[in-house]
């Protein structure tokens, strides 16, 4: 019998590079250009595959290992070599295939002779399901702003249904199903928590009820191997025995994935000769919608694997084989004792169905886990490349993250697990520290302090309008590179038009401000420089440029900040932006804003004129790239070039995205913005 070694190739001049993920195992079958390894260097990820065929002998090296161009990886019997030992691995192949093939249909036999179960779901009929609200994070009594859609209408599977925003982030529920709605029992405005009912919907081409597949469902689960009937034939009940004398082999098929099909599996978690318990993984499935882990419902030794990595799969399929631990041979009950058998044999499926999901949620739910994790150096975090370009797009460190896969191995659905929770709130740092603070970013967050051994102390819980703006301001600086523009611009002409002009748009109903002033100067200023009227998309590499010109005005309330948006602000008069500007104003402060008259603002101004202060550094509100503050004029002397003249000057100060505006840029637009203040009638040309 011929082997060969194969070996690390080429890997671009890099040596001592780690391995994170071994692909293989002894006795796996391998075709060419399957991967063997997965290799992790400072630069990149990369899977070396096997350039030929075959068996694998031995591996040679281990996860953590580092290798470098020419180590040996693994000892392959390529594949024709020993005519007669082929032969005889045929042989056996197609002898435990006719084992396989026995035992499927030894079940099925039996199962004939029973009662038939109820059908699952069928093409024909409808059935009307509730729509609930899922896992929201443990957030309860959250505020929904937004129904798109409404009774009657035809939605599919993950068409939004409503969106939700609490004072941690905006999220939208998705239809679970597609088909008709049929009810809905929520409106905008309405709150909900985890498990309302939102709605009904009729499922087009399903049948049946759901309590019953459930039911079925579990049980099933609960016990995968079913004795054959009382009045099943002898040669059935006697091969059944040899089974069970045999050492208890057992069926691992894939359990209910939630209607999904054909889902590939991206990860095997044990190799045949595997020792496994209860729940330990077997293989990791990931579809356009989530990740999961398939566990192992005995334990047991495996003893045969029919998927591999690359394979999809659906409900039902096959996985392998397991020799259950400690089986005892089966025996058939007498006949006259069948009924007494089988209906103990239901109590036990119902007693052991709730434990085995109860174990599945808890292991789908590493949420104490996440909370609790210990930070680690994420260059020695076990994850592979998926997970870690995953958490480099998200902004986790994931050092910080609880791992749930085997060996200590990090998960997708553990990273989209930390994240939820830190939106949530409910992620710890080692140290106990919230980690939003952090952000991902691995940037150390601020410990806390007992006050009370300083004196009196009264806590507080913050707003709901300060915990959003705290939120959105911090993802904001720590997201976007911010630069800010300082200057100065002479109003001494701006304001005594102003006052002359005081009765005049009283008579119209208006408050002359100079706000206004402000606001049309803004809007001929990014008419003049579209660079600053764009948003940058999360792709990095998109820039939206808007045909309109829509402006933000902070408004300052009791309650926290809030930005109403004046939309067109380019094509209004002074007086219309003077009455607009004043009400919208009234209704931030008596809190009747409406979502839209707070979206879609292309820049925003933020004047603390009327407070003081002589310069500050506004955060820019995303997806905006620049915000303008205005402090309070002073007058000034300035040289006019014989004398010093008294002159009314307000500071500028611009902040904007380094991403998107350039310094060159920004300074010409402030300039310009002093030009159109000091002489108004530049506005007109």
């Amino acid at each position: 019998m011929s082997s060969e070694i194969i070996k690390v190739p080429d890997i671009g001049g890099d040596t001592d590079v780690e391995i994170i993920e071994i692909a293989v195992a002894v006795g796996d079958v391998i075709e060419p250009e399957d991967t063997l390894i997965t290799l992790e260097s400072d630069k990149a990820s990369m899977d070396v595959p096997a350039p030929k065929g075959g068996k694998v002998v031995k591996v040679l090296v281990k996860e953590g290992d580092t290798v470098s161009e020419g180590d040996g990886i693994v000892e392959l019997e390529a594949e024709g070599g020993g005519d007669a030992e082929a032969e005889d691995a045929e042989a056996e192949d197609a002898e435990s295939s006719a084992d396989s093939e026995s035992s499927k249909q030894e079940p099925a036999s039996a199962s004939e002779d029973k009662a038939p179960a109820k059908p699952k779901s069928s093409g024909g009929g409808s059935k009307t399901v509730e729509i609930k609200v899922p896992d929201l994070g443990g957030s309860s009594d959250v505020e929904i702003i937004e129904v798109p859609v409404s009774e009657g209408d035809e939605v599919a599977e993950e068409d939004t249904l409503i969106t939700l925003e609490s004072d941690k982030a905006s999220m939208d529920v998705p239809s679970p199903h597609a088909g008709k709605l049929v009810s809905l029992t929520v409106k905008e405005g309405d709150t909900v928590s985890e498990g309302d009912v939102i709605g009904t919907m009729e499922v087009a081409g399903e049948g049946g009820d759901d309590s019953d597949a459930d039911d079925g469902a579990d049980a099933e689960e609960a016990s995968p191997a079913p004795e054959p009937s009382a009045d099943s034939d002898d040669g059935d009940e006697d091969e059944g025995d040899d089974e069970g004398a045999a050492g208890g082999r057992e069926e691992i098929r894939v359990p209910d994935i939630s209607g999904s099909t054909d889902v590939p599996i991206i990860e095997m978690a044990v190799a045949v000769d595997d020792e496994v318990d209860v729940e330990d993984a077997l293989i990791t499935l990931e579809s356009d919608k989530a990740s999961m882990d398939v566990p192992s419902p005995f334990k047991g030794k495996i003893v045969e694997l029919s998927v591999k990595e690359g394979d999809t799969v659906s409900e039902g399929d096959l996985i392998g084989y397991i020799e259950v631990a400690g089986a005892a041979p089966k025996k058939k009950a007498p006949k006259n004792k069948a009924p007494k058998e089988e209906s103990s044999k239901q109590d036990a499926a119902k007693q052991a169905a709730p434990k085995q999901q109860a174990s599945k949620q808890e292991s789908a739910s590493p949420a104490p886990q996440a909370a609790a994790a210990e930070p680690r150096d994420a260059k020695n975090v076990h994850a592979g490349p998926a997970v870690r370009m995953l958490a480099r797009e998200l902004g986790v460190d994931l050092g910080l993250v609880a791992p749930t896969g085997p060996k200590d191995r990090v998960l997708k659905d553990d990273v989209h697990n930390y994240v939820k929770q830190v939106m949530s709130g409910q992620a710890k740092s080692a140290k106990g520290a919230a980690a939003p603070a952090a952000g991902g970013s691995g940037i150390p967050p601020i410990p806390d302090q007992d006050f009370t051994q300083f004196g009196e102390v009264e806590e507080k819980p913050m707003g709901r309008l300060m915990k959003m703006g705290a939120n959105n301001l911090h993802r904001s600086w720590v997201n976007i590179p911010h630069v800010t523009q300082f200057d100065e611009a002479d109003i001494t002409e701006l304001e005594a038009f102003r006052k002359s002009m005081k009765a005049e748009a009283e008579a119209q109903g208006a408050k002359l401000t100079p706000l206004p002033f402000m606001i049309k100067a803004c809007a001929f200023a990014l008419r003049q420089y579209p660079q600053f009227n764009v948003s940058l998309k999360a792709d990095g590499e998109t820039i939206v440029h808007k045909k309109y010109v829509h402006i933000g005005v902070a408004v300052d309330t009791p309650d926290g900040l809030m930005v109403p948006v004046i939309r067109d602000a380019d094509k209004k008069s002074l007086i219309d932006l003077a009455k607009e500007s004043v009400e919208l104003a009234k209704k931030a402060q008596t809190k009747k804003l409406k979502r839209d008259e707070m979206t879609g603002g292309c820049f925003t101004i933020s004047s603390l004129g009327s407070i003081g202060g002589t310069a500050f550094t506004p955060i820019v509100n995303p997806p905006e790239v620049a915000i303008l503050g205005v402090s309070k004029a002073t007058m000034k002397p300035v040289w006019d070039g014989a004398a010093f003249q008294p002159r009314l000057m307000m500071p500028l100060c611009l902040s904007y995205d380094h991403r998107a505006v350039n310094g060159a840029d920004a300074a010409r637009f402030t300039a310009l913005l002093g030009q159109l203040l000091t002489d108004i009638r530049r506005l007109l040309l």
